[in-house]
């Protein structure tokens, strides 16, 4: 068997930037690095020991995930809701947010009750959710509690369906 190690020449295309890539293929920086490392996607390098990524080795990867420059370029915005598989979706309005330090509180007003979130200072910022805007609360749970009032007697007997 013979073994034959070869460095493409990609330096008379067109090359992009790891992080650039990463953006246009909607992978993390990480994971593109990691594929790099893997030799699952072919690089050249700056002197300074950079990769960069040819344009034409992004359309190959663009094309093995299903997805071409022209299809990429007619997606939707980031941030949009286009459709949600999750059915636990509540409309409410902002009633408050509070941030301190990397995470905020989000208090919604969902009907006549009032739902806290705790995310990242991130979200909010790029949200932009101020008080009185309208938002959805999207419940994913893997367990629903049952409680009673106390003092309130449950009626006894089986329920009619």
């Amino acid at each position: 068997m013979i073994i034959v190690d070869y460095k493409v020449d990609l330096s008379h295309m067109p090359l992009v930037t790891v992080r650039k890539a990463a953006t246009q293929l909607g992978v993390g920086y990480s994971t593109l690095k990691q594929w790099i490392y893997q030799g699952r996607v072919r690089t050249t390098q700056t002197p300074g020991g950079h990769h960069r990524i040819a344009e034409s080795e992004l359309e190959r990867l663009l094309a093995r995930r299903g997805r071409s420059p022209a299809r990429r370029a007619k997606q939707p915005s980031q941030g949009v809701i286009v459709t949600l598989s999750g059915r636990n979706q509540l409309r409410g309005f902002v009633e408050e947010v509070r941030i301190d330090g990397l995470l905020a509180q989000v208090r919604l007003r969902v009907g006549n009750q009032t739902l806290t979130a705790v995310i990242t200072r991130d979200a909010v910022t790029e949200l932009k959710l101020r008080r009185g805007d309208e938002a959805l609360a999207i419940v994913k749970a893997t367990e629903v509690m049952v409680a009673r009032e106390a003092g309130r007697p449950g009626k006894k007997g089986r329920l009619a369906l």
